[in-house]
């Protein structure tokens, strides 16, 4: 299956652990060196009526993709933590 970056961003992030919806993919995470994806980047839930901006960012790592689908993306992620995306920490 071959996708593009822009397709990416058109799916759906599903938690497959607990079911939570974390919402649709907003950026991708590319190794410039070897040409990698290293995460997708999906924007956290919108604060009181998302007038005061977006909480932290979903930062979450290839290696927890369970499989892309045609409208889905499920993740297999036991713990919540969000980060900013300027932090190095991962999901």
């Amino acid at each position: 299956m071959e996708c593009r970056i822009a397709d990416l961003r058109c799916k759906e992030v599903i938690n497959i652990c607990d079911g939570l919806r974390l919402g649709y993919v907003d950026d991708v995470l590319l190794s410039v060196i070897d040409g990698r994806i290293l995460a997708l980047i999906v924007p956290g839930p919108a604060r009181f009526l998302g007038l005061f901006g977006h909480e932290d960012d979903y930062i979450v790592p290839w290696e927890r993709i369970a499989r892309i689908g045609d409208d889905i993306i499920l993740i297999d992620v036991k713990e919540h933590r969000r980060e900013r995306r300027n932090k190095k920490r991962f999901w």
